[in-house]
């Protein structure tokens, strides 16, 4: 007789994104850092979005697609960290495969780690939880009041602008979008210019518009990151469009359309990260502005630019998870759905 598969997670949610969280139980990514660990869950040569067989990847696909998961599901696996400067690493995954950069997720496993006692924190302050991720080594600020988390800000890898103002032509029309890279690729365009608005009524729209721009955009030059030697690419479109300014600064509404057609329900993390070197880039914010960054939900971001060097721009970015679940999913040996479906 066959046992079944068993995998307990933790699950958050970041501004509306979910992220399932696996700590235990995992079997073995091989490699001595993680982006080792990366390069060999997506195969040699292989790219972020076309996943391999195995039994991580089942775990994957167990957790992503139904009756378990969501096309919209979003999660991590944990993994040692790189050396003793981070408190762990994580593989970030998606219905598609996996992604080299998370700030959703990043907000979300420093409060995960401040409530799961892995890492210390006081009822009283802020607790710094330092993790390695594909692209780079990122650090999570947790605020904490009363002994609750208040809101968590994280700093990623630096974010470079490699091109602006690229004329690209679909079907509603031809847009100038730019590119920034934040540990992974995003191509900015001003819905407007699409004759699109950023609500829900459009996501049909904006999702189709968005696999036009990442095909237009194959083997561009500027998808290739000039620091980081990940796998060029586009991983997400990001319409935006402007709102009336804070007394703080800038304030836009945005949606990222990430991989084959997700839709972010938070603001993006790293997508802000991006939109923030780029508008750092028009001198449209400078030292103590802040950008407003709305979601397609109505859910908000903050952001800010930290410095500014020949690597980058650093930028610091501001939300608040929260705990949805533990959950301990099941696979049946004799379920004829396995891993499950997607629709």
């Amino acid at each position: 007789m066959k046992p079944p598969v068993v995998v307990r997670t933790v699950d958050f949610h970041t501004a509306g994104e979910p992220f399932r969280i696996v700590a235990d139980g995992l079997p073995p990514a091989p490699g001595d850092t993680v982006a080792e660990r990366w390069a060999t869950v997506i195969g040699a040569g292989g790219a972020p979005n076309a996943p391999r067989p195995g039994p991580l990847d089942d775990i994957r696909r167990l957790l992503v697609q139904e009756p378990r998961g969501h096309a919209g599901m979003y999660g991590g696996f944990i993994v040692p960290a790189d050396d003793d400067g981070a408190h762990f690493g994580v593989l970030f995954w998606h219905k598609d495969g996996y992604s080299t950069a998370c700030g959703h997720g990043t907000i979300a496993l420093g409060a995960w780690a401040v409530a799961s006692g892995r890492v210390p924190a006081p009822d009283d302050g802020t607790a710094e939880v330092r993790i390695d991720v594909p692209s780079g080594r990122v650090a999570a600020r947790v605020h904490r009041a009363g002994g609750r988390t208040t809101e968590v800000a994280f700093r990623g890898v630096p974010a470079r602008v490699t091109a602006r103002k690229i004329p690209v032509a679909t079907s509603r029309g031809t847009a100038e979008v730019s590119v920034a890279h934040a540990g992974a690729c995003y191509v900015s365009v001003r819905a407007a210019d699409l004759d699109l608005a950023v609500d829900r009524a459009a996501l049909p729209q904006l999702t189709a518009a968005a696999r036009e721009i990442r095909g237009a955009l194959t083997g561009h030059p500027a998808t290739v990151d000039p620091v980081n030697p990940l796998p060029a690419g586009v991983y997400g479109v990001i319409f935006h469009e402007d709102l009336a300014d804070t007394p703080a600064g800038p304030n836009q509404r945005s949606v990222t359309v990430f991989a084959d057609g997700q839709i972010d329900r938070s603001p993006c993390g790293s997508g802000t990260s991006a939109r923030l070197a780029l508008l750092a880039d028009d001198g449209a914010i400078g030292p103590g502005d802040e950008l407003r960054h709305e979601s397609v939900t109505g859910t908000v971001f903050t952001g800010r630019v930290v410095s500014r060097s020949a690597r980058g721009t650093v930028t610091e970015v501001t939300g608040s998870a929260h705990r949805t679940g533990e959950h301990t999913f099941v696979l049946d040996p004799y379920d004829d759905l396995a891993t499950g479906f997607l629709l």
